[in-house]
């Protein structure tokens, strides 16, 4: 810096000028005669400086963080266009750009690496350049929280031969972020590999596995998710062996006559307490004469799948027994009897009318739904059913069904006049009964009545009615008045909230916002001059802090600054002098915010978890409809609320998450346009639950003893303390010990537990308790001590020999193992035979371990019967029942499929793959076989198996020509049967058919087909077409993704000769192309006639653009993501695309560019940022 002087002039010369050189100079000049002061402004044009920090990093995770900064102090003499973000990792010294165009004092930066410490720096750039960084401090990119830890270990319940439920609980570390989710993997105990056992993420502590091998040994372990990962395992499980435990199914439940009849009985019952571990699949229902010994069965050999039968053929007035057995996989199971004897006999009932609960109240049903009143009746003989309405007759549009056992009456589109008392009649031999429902149809109330102006005054109306005849099944709340200028139609509402049954209708109202004044001026007269007073909903006004009135000879006013809510109300100015008085009103309306709900606020249904609130309206509204309420809570030790619900629409709540034994305060306020209003208070009240623990469970008893277990039956507890019971909790102790074990580690739902693991020899006693909300029961009686070990005794029979096969000299007989093995495994059979006519058994066999054999050198045509007996380790059982007689001769036998429901489900092989369906059948003689398809010959294209009970057929490297409809048919002397299976071959679509040519122009042509025969197993979801010269080999595709049946190929040679194929594609690849018959010659001559057809129609349309997929004309996308956009347009000629933005148009970028087809016009943009785009053509 120089500063030079002389007599006349001074100069101050500033050799390259920074941007700190600029400011505000002054130059004062003094001598004796004063002191004089001229200011400088210099303004250097420069870059500008760096940002002002800090350079703030937030919002950090392993992926992301934000950066925030301010303007630099220094501009460099022009304002900042944008700013430009760059980072860099510690360990290197190169910077790499984030950002290059930051219009924002803050960006977000993404793409960070996991782990990696980063610097960031921020420039501001102006006309002149770019200026000097602002540098942040190093910061690394990780998130703020880490994967959770292991959860427990998990446990095995519910074990079969495929499938155990595994549970397990939460990780104590959650790692500071939310659990997402669970892993569960298995391991066999023969492999080493842990698999997965969920495709999807559990988000349940408990998962059933499938798919588990019989007699194998599994282990489990799980891991859980969150935000930052996949957390540790957990510790893995012990070894669970996936098996079924069987028995034979306990006897059925609550068996009981329902009906009886000189010649039959009918019989209920319900499944069994204790299925034996295997669905029961069907019941055994037997009786006698009470006099007799010998039962009969009276259902199917198979059983009865229903839990109800009528024996039937009885003889009258004869006393019978009854009893019912349950049938699973394992056999017959304990029979239930029918309590004492029952007579065949007519029952004689007089009529009885069975009204539900809610008949007996009020039904109510609202206007246009359906009334279906449902009445149980009964009565021997059936009764004559009569319906009648009190009140008159039964609309027309009413429909009465009888039957034996019910009556409905049903009204469909019910109004108002269906309301009222229905009768209902039995009759019969026997007797009468009546009975009677009240229905009330909610229904809008007819017509108000004797409407009649009352008062005519010429500043008011006041008119008077009477109630509708008709309420509509609800209480008259309000009525709505409305008014018609007589020289208009249409009628406007003056008040929806009229609660009398007459109603004064002034002048209309004055509407102010609160905060406003509120003013009303008058002339007066009269003589004498009139005193004036002003009153206010009947109370008189003065003059105060808010309210002015100014009256004069002539003229007065009254003004209401600062309106408030209860400024509201009806102003009247009266005058009166010795002539005589005259009032005027004016109605004031002030809106405000709402004043408070209408209390009490109600708590209703409090437990220690929740409660329900509800509150009525304000009575003040604000002169505004209320949109929505907030309701708080408070704890009575704390200042702070916390928000409930921040927009509830109704009148009510539910409020959750309460903490148990917290006191509470709640509050509610409305709001409307104009604000908040004031809050409505409710009292303090504690969250407690209202029930207390149930009272101990009944009837503890012992069901079954072995080695190693013990089985325990009870009844549920007299009381549940008022929730239901959520389970049981079973504990055992050995008679040597003080200490009571839990059984059960997760409370048990049944009435019903298997206490395993015991040591066998050892005395054990067991007691039980009830689990509700509210906690345990106290422990139920104690069972006595009882010894584990197994009770040994001889087997009961096998059941009864069924003939299974028969030759001239063979017969084969099959039976199942019997129903109590005595505690030993059966370990042999005997089987014995005898001819009809002999008394004396021969032995067969000895010691036959299977439950199936074959008796031989049997004389052809003789009738033999047969029995097994059962062994084990402590003899010889009992001999079954003999079989039915079966004469020893050739069998013959209808032929059948045998095959499940999975073998008729449609079969879907991928292509190139090679597939076998195998049935088997059977059949006496041995059918034959004959397989068939439609267009196929399967004895060249597969191969067929056939042996005496089964035949499979093969097809090696499966294509879509193999799908379809397969035949196979059976046929022998005595009948023939087909099945019908179904192959899907999973392939490319096969060619599209009847390609053709058509439209062709000297440069175009469009083709057009149809879709293909088969379709490949999937959707054909676009095509591909190739065009090739006559004059060339190679194909050259012309588009791959046509979604229609037509496409027109442009861009051809005039003159040349063209083919063309079509492919179609799905989502397993292009299929076999469909090519033209004949070459195509590309030609834009045509005939005359056509010329004289384009003469009077134009080829030419104006430009359309489609923007139905975009709804209100955008496109939303996520700042920094890739966008395309394909826009649909036409016109003829093809128009001209242009995009613009702000008017000016666009040009293509390395980041921005577009294509024009000649359907669509596509946009792709990358790295978007927020801008608005704008096209037309």
């Amino acid at each position: 810096m120089e500063i030079k002087s002389t007599i006349q002039k001074t100069t101050l010369t500033v050799k390259d000028c920074v941007r700190v050189d600029g400011g505000h100079y002054t130059l004062n000049l003094r001598n004796v005669g004063g002191t004089k002061s001229i200011p400088i402004t210099v303004k250097v044009l420069d870059r500008p400086g760096p940002p002002e920090g800090p350079l703030k990093v937030t919002g950090v995770t392993a992926e992301k963080c934000y950066l925030a900064w301010s303007p630099p102090l220094h501009d460099g003499g022009s304002s900042i266009s944008h700013y430009i973000i760059e980072k860099r990792e510690t360990s290197r010294l190169s910077w790499t750009q984030v950002a290059t165009d930051v219009q924002a004092l803050n960006h977000k930066v993404t793409r960070l690496l996991a782990g990696n410490e980063y610097i960031f720096r921020v420039m501001a750039v102006n006309k002149y350049g770019t200026g000097e960084p602002l540098e942040s401090e190093p910061v690394v990119a990780r998130n703020p929280y880490k994967p959770p830890g292991p959860p427990s270990t998990p446990e095995v319940s519910a074990i079969t031969k495929d499938s155990m439920v595994v549970t397990w609980g939460r990780p104590e570390d959650n790692g500071g972020a939310e659990i997402e989710g669970y892993i569960l993997e298995k391991r066999d105990k023969d492999g080493v590999r842990w698999t997965k056992c969920n495709k999807k993420r559990l988000t349940d502590l408990r998962f059933r596995v499938t798919g588990l091998t019989d007699g194998h040994f599994y282990e489990f372990r799980v891991s859980a998710e969150n935000a930052a990962g996949v957390g540790e395992p957990s510790e893995p499980s012990i070894f669970y062996r996936a098996c079924d435990v069987l028995y034979p199914p306990g006897p059925p439940s609550n068996p009981k006559v329902t009906d009886t009849s000189r010649s039959s009985v009918s019989l209920a019952w319900g499944k069994p307490i204790y299925d034996g571990g295997a669905p029961v699949k069907g019941y055994v229902v037997e009786a006698k004469e009470a006099a007799a010994d010998e039962w009969t069965t009276c259902t199917p050999p198979t059983g009865l799948q229903a839990k109800q039968f009528t024996v039937t053929k009885l003889k009258e007035n004869q006393e019978y027994n009854f009893r019912i057995c349950a049938i699973n996989s394992e056999g017959v199971g304990e029979p239930a009897a029918i309590p004492g004897t029952v007579i065949a006999a007519d029952k004689i009932e007089p009529p009885e009318i069975e009204l539900d609960a809610d008949l007996r109240k009020v039904v109510i049903v609202r206007a246009s739904g359906t009334l279906r009143l449902f009445v149980t009746i009964k009565g021997r003989p059936e009764p004559e059913v009569k319906w009648e309405k009190a009140e008159g007759t039964i609309s027309d549009r009413a429909q009465i069904e009888v039957t034996s056992s019910y009556t409905m009456l049903v009204i469909d589109n019910v109004n108002r006049f269906d309301s009222g008392r229905y009768n209902l009649t039995l009759e019969n031999n026997s007797g009468k009964k009546s009975a009677f429902v009240n229905v009330r149809v909610l229904d809008t109330p007819s017509a108000p009545v004797n409407l009649t102006v009352r008062e005519v005054k010429k500043d008011f109306v006041t008119l008077a009615w009477e109630p509708p005849l008709i309420d509509g099944g609800a209480k008259i709340t309000n009525y709505v008045v409305e008014k018609r200028e007589s020289t208009r139609k249409a009628y406007a509402t003056i008040t929806n909230n009229c609660t009398k049954n007459s109603f004064k209708i002034t002048q209309d109202v004055v509407v102010v916002k609160a905060g406003e004044v509120f003013k009303v001026n008058a002339d007066i007269a009269g003589r004498p001059i009139p005193v004036i007073s002003w009153t206010k909903d009947g109370k008189e006004l003065e003059g105060k802090a808010r309210v002015e009135i100014a009256s004069t000879d002539h003229a007065t006013a009254i003004t209401v600054k600062d309106c408030i809510r209860g400024d509201s109300g009806q102003y009247v100015l009266t005058l009166q002098n010795v002539a005589g008085t005259r009032s005027l009103a004016i109605n004031c309306k002030v809106l405000d915010r709402p004043g408070p709900p209408a209390g009490p606020l109600e708590i209703t249904g409090l437990t220690a978890e929740k409660c329900h609130l509800s509150w009525g309206p304000p009575q003040e509204n604000g002169g505004a409809d209320i949109d929505y309420y907030i309701v708080e809570k408070r704890e009575t030790s704390r200042i702070a609320w916390t928000i409930c619900e921040g927009e509830l629409k109704t009148t009510s709540c539910k409020v959750t998450k309460l903490l148990k034994g917290n006191e509470y305060i709640f509050r509610v306020m409305g709001v409307n346009k104009y604000g908040v209003g004031e809050p409505l208070e409710s009292v303090a009240v504690k969250a407690l639950d209202p029930f207390t623990v149930p009272s101990p469970p009944t009837s503890l008893e012992i069901t079954s003893v072995s080695k190693d277990s013990i089985t325990l039956c009870w009844a549920r507890p007299e009381s549940d303390g008022g929730n239901e019971i959520s389970g049981y909790v079973i504990e055992r102790r050995e008679k040597t010990s003080l200490r009571w074990i839990r059984v059960n580690k997760k409370p048990v739902y049944d009435l019903r537990v298997k206490s395993s693991g015991l040591r066998e020899g050892c005395e054990y006693e067991f007691r039980v308790y009830a689990e509700n909300a509210a906690g345990l029961s106290l422990p139920s009686q104690s069972t006595p001590l009882i010894r584990a070990e197994d009770p040994i005794f001889l087997p009961s029979p096998p059941s009864k020999p069924k003939i299974m096969d028969s030759t001239r000299s063979n017969i084969t007989i099959g039976w199942t193992k019997p129903l109590f093995d005595g505690g030993a495994p059966v370990t042999a059979y005997t089987v014995e035979y005898k001819k009809t006519d002999e008394t004396d058994w021969t032995t067969a066999i000895q010691n036959l371990r299977g439950t199936e054999y074959t008796i031989s050198g049997l004389v052809s045509g003789s009738e033999y019967v047969f029995r097994v007996k059962s062994i084990n380790k402590m003899g010889v059982s009992e001999p079954s029942d003999s079989s039915e007689p079966h004469l020893a001769k050739e069998r013959e036998e209808e032929p059948a499929f045998d095959i499940d429901s999975e073998m008729r489900k449609t079969l879907i092989v991928k292509a190139g793959e090679s597939f076998t369906m195998t049935v088997p059948f059977r059949g006496k003689p041995v059918p034959n076989v004959t397989w068939n398809k439609p267009d196929t010959d399967l004895r060249t294209r597969a191969s067929i198996d056939v042996s005496d009970n089964r035949t499979s057929l093969t097809i090696e490297k499966a294509t879509r020509n193999d799908s379809g409809k397969y035949t196979l048919t059976l046929q022998n002397v005595l009948n023939t049967v087909t099945l019908t299976l179904v192959v899907k071959v999973l392939d490319t679509p096969g060619p599209p058919s009847h390609v053709t040519t058509k439209d062709v122009t000297k440069e175009s042509a469009v083709l057009s087909w149809d879709v293909p025969d088969n379709d490949g197993g999937a959707p054909v979801k676009n095509y591909v077409i190739e065009k090739r010269e006559a004059s060339k080999k190679a194909w050259v595709t012309v588009t791959n993704n046509c979604h229609r049946l037509s496409y027109k190929v442009t861009g051809l040679q005039e003159g040349a000769i063209y083919y063309f194929r079509v492919s179609g594609e799905n989502e397993y690849g292009v299929g076999v192309p469909s090519e033209t018959k004949e070459g195509t010659k590309i030609t834009g001559k045509l005939p005359i006639a056509f010329f004289n057809y384009l003469k009077m129609f134009s080829f030419s349309e104006s430009p359309e653009i489609d923007m139905k997929g975009f709804p209100h004309n955008t496109v939303y996308i996520r700042a920094g993501s890739n966008l395309k956009v394909e826009i649909p347009v036409s016109g003829k000629p093809l128009p001209k695309v242009t995009l613009s933005r702000d008017g000016a148009p666009i040009k293509p970028t390395m980041r921005f560019h577009t294509e024009t087809t000649a359907e669509s016009f596509i946009v792709n943009l990358k790295e978007s940022v927020i801008k608005i785009l704008m096209f037309r053509c």
